[in-house]
């Protein structure tokens, strides 16, 4: 099934989480669970996140995860500017069309609140018919991306889908 199908269900969605300290147990994943939770609310059959370490772990889980072909995939961490925050690296190559607009939304949103913002480094994108997006690693980060989306991942599935009602 191609991802975003019509009917009740977007389709299927996976969660991919850069931190190398939650992934060794150090502490819990804090947005993991913001981001199921909001996948679900707008209709995704949603996996549970995929913890990984920063850097070329997180290449490794987008490649899998990729396979299963979701509608949906994003990722939350690793795109600030230590030298761990590969997630932009990561999922540069993969993208086959950018979304750049999505990722200046989302960084507007952020930048009203902090300044901090805009060292965000994230992309948005398809691959195949699957869009890819990275968030911060941050749960208000997450938040200011997910309100950004909320108004318009529908309609983005509808047209990558070739669906073009609104």
């Amino acid at each position: 099934m191609s991802a975003c199908e019509p009917g009740a269900a977007l389709g299927t969605a996976a969660v991919v989480i850069a931190s190398t300290r939650a992934a060794l147990g150090v502490y819990e994943d804090k947005t993991g669970p913001v981001i199921v939770d909001w996948l679900k609310e707008h209709g995704f059959e949603t996996m549970a996140p995929v913890v990984v370490p920063d850097g070329a772990p997180v290449g490794a889980a987008l490649r899998a995860v990729l396979t299963q072909h979701p509608a949906v995939v994003i990722t939350s961490g690793g795109t600030g500017l230590s030298p761990t925050d590969q997630t932009p690296e990561m999922t540069l190559p993969l993208l086959e069309r950018q979304i750049p607009g999505i990722m200046e939304a989302v960084r507007a949103a952020g930048l009203a609140k902090t300044p901090m913002a805009a060292l965000s480094r994230g992309h948005a994108g398809l691959v195949g018919s699957t869009f890819v997006i990275n968030l911060p690693g941050s749960p208000s980060g997450v938040m200011d991306g997910l309100a950004v989306l909320d108004p318009i991942i529908k309609h983005l599935c509808d047209q990558v889908g070739g669906h073009h009602g609104h």
